[in-house]
């Protein structure tokens, strides 16, 4: 079992929990990810880990409430345990030799964007976090992105809150004032993913993105994961998450996304009568 240490409600819609995971905690990289089960009856659910504390042996993970497993979780306080936690899984972002990067969140992204631009940071690199939301209410990791950038800009689409408008426009900016990156890291959902690797692409700036396809087993047996990288079939959870933005499908990759929405929906409405008598 997995204690919760602590808890933090970020906004009505995303929770962040610290687990005390000491073994996790010791061997987990920047962009790699875990999978916990609630319960022996819960489902199997992957996480990006957003940070870890070594000396205190915890992983934090940073999750959005949108389905069964995610709204059970959330409903968790802390000395709660969690019956599996298991990782670090997948391979860990490539960040080696980069000198100026944008490291790009978009929503919930940015949980998974902190601990890359982190990882630069504490490693010399200079880094701007480029950080999108729908309006300024959602916001979150503020002031955690601000202590890891050299610039941080916030963007809300309906202009609530910093720059208005999207992420990539505020990256065309910053490249057109001479940033010089030599590296782009975008995170989020996938058409932020997509339109962001168009706009590296156009100025050849290498970019990384980490994809979140449908996962089971997390170890590359199920093929539940697949998608297509430079025409070729590649299993996120064993060959990614990360990889080459220029190189990914991703209009497949959002088709394959929405397969179970209504499964998904009916579970999170379903109403069991036995449960509620025993």
């Amino acid at each position: 079992m997995f204690k919760i240490v602590s808890k933090r409600v970020l906004n009505p819609a995303v929770v962040m929990v610290e687990i005390e995971a000491p073994f996790v905690a010791k061997k987990i990289q920047a962009g790699q990810f875990i999978i916990l089960r609630i319960d022996e009856y819960g489902e199997r659910i992957p996480f990006t880990v957003a940070d870890t504390d070594l000396e205190k042996g915890t992983v934090t993970i940073i999750f959005q409430i949108v389905g069964k497993s995610t709204k059970e979780l959330s409903q968790l306080n802390v000395g709660d345990s969690i019956r599996d936690f298991v990782g670090p899984l997948g391979r860990p972002t490539e960040l080696e030799g980069i000198k100026k990067a944008a490291v790009i969140g978009g929503g919930l992204g940015c949980a998974i964007a902190y601990p890359q631009a982190k990882h630069l940071f504490q490693a010399g690199a200079k880094v701007d976090i480029i950080a999108g939301f729908r309006s300024k209410d959602i916001v979150i990791l503020e002031d955690e992105m601000r202590a890891v950038s050299n610039n941080l800009i916030i963007c809300t689409d309906d202009g609530t809150y910093g720059k208005k408008g999207f992420v990539t426009n505020a990256l065309e900016d910053e490249i057109k004032a001479g940033a010089g990156y030599d590296c782009v890291i975008a995170i989020g959902p996938l058409p932020m993913m997509k339109f962001v690797s168009l706009l590296t692409k156009k100025y050849d700036i290498r970019t990384i993105v980490s994809l979140n396809p449908i996962m089971i087993d997390g170890t590359g047996m199920c093929g539940g994961c697949r998608v297509t990288v430079g025409g070729k079939t590649k299993f996120a959870c064993v060959d990614g998450p990360d990889f080459d933005g220029h190189e990914v499908d991703f209009d497949e990759a959002m088709k394959r996304l929405g397969t179970y929405k209504s499964e998904e929906h009916a579970a999170l409405d379903h109403y069991c009568r036995l449960n509620n008598l025993a």
